[in-house]
């Protein structure tokens, strides 16, 4: 008997439909950016095989909902970490906070052990520094994880998990992975994972914050 074709919304097209409704009367800066990670989280849930893909268009879908405008002196983590904040701030079900300590013991933990996606790791390779301080640092930064989850502080560990997604995606974005290689494998099932729960997340708190709230302008409005 022939299976029957799943009836399940999807996370995109859920948010899509309740974004549809209040879109109207919210900021166009706030619009454009649930609009547009929208439909890059949209492109990657038709990616069901392909990790690396799919990988790549949810870092997009992130990225569009949390991008705005910056000089040249502040770096990118730098503004992710203020977005975290007004995250955090209106989660008032501490609803990131029972994503990521839900999940520590499985994907989140395995990419927090994984020393290929510390960028200390890397710049110690590349400058051929054999004194061990890139292995000091990373026992530092995994005890300040596992500090992290024993004290349920949110914003230091999502903080640091998104570090670790950040060297994943200069991987990918960069050239410096094979598309559909073994190399890489693990962290990009674990990454692929975590942003597939986090990036939903997101967008459903953008849509139920305040009109009010400051975004920020986007970096590329349409002009």
């Amino acid at each position: 008997m022939p299976k029957k074709p799943s009836t399940s919304v999807s996370p995109a097209a859920r948010l899509k439909a309740r974004h549809r409704v209040i879109r109207d009367a919210q900021p166009e800066a706030l619009r454009l950016r649930i609009h547009r990670a929208l439909s890059w989280l949209a492109r990657a849930e038709r990616e069901t095989t392909d990790h690396d893909a799919r990988f790549i268009f949810l870092w997009i879908a992130f990225n569009a909902a949390y991008a705005s405008e910056f000089g040249f002196e502040q770096r990118e983590r730098e503004q992710t970490r203020g977005f975290i904040a007004r995250l955090l701030r209106l989660d008032g079900e501490h609803r990131l906070h029972a994503a990521l300590f839900d999940q520590f013991t499985g994907p989140i933990r395995t990419l927090i052990d994984n020393k290929f996606v510390f960028e200390p790791f890397w710049r110690a390779l590349r400058e051929h520094d054999g004194s061990g301080a890139w292995e000091a640092s990373f026992a530092k930064a995994k005890r300040l994880a596992l500090d992290a989850a024993m004290a349920n502080d949110t914003a230091t560990l999502l903080s640091i998990v998104l570090d670790r997604l950040y060297v994943l995606r200069n991987q990918l974005i960069h050239g410096g992975a094979t598309w559909g290689g073994t190399t890489n494998r693990a962290q990009l099932r674990d990454g692929t994972a975590i942003l597939g729960t986090l990036v939903p997340l997101v967008i459903e708190l953008m849509l139920a914050g305040t009109d009010d709230e400051d975004w920020g302008g986007v970096a590329f409005p349409v002009v």
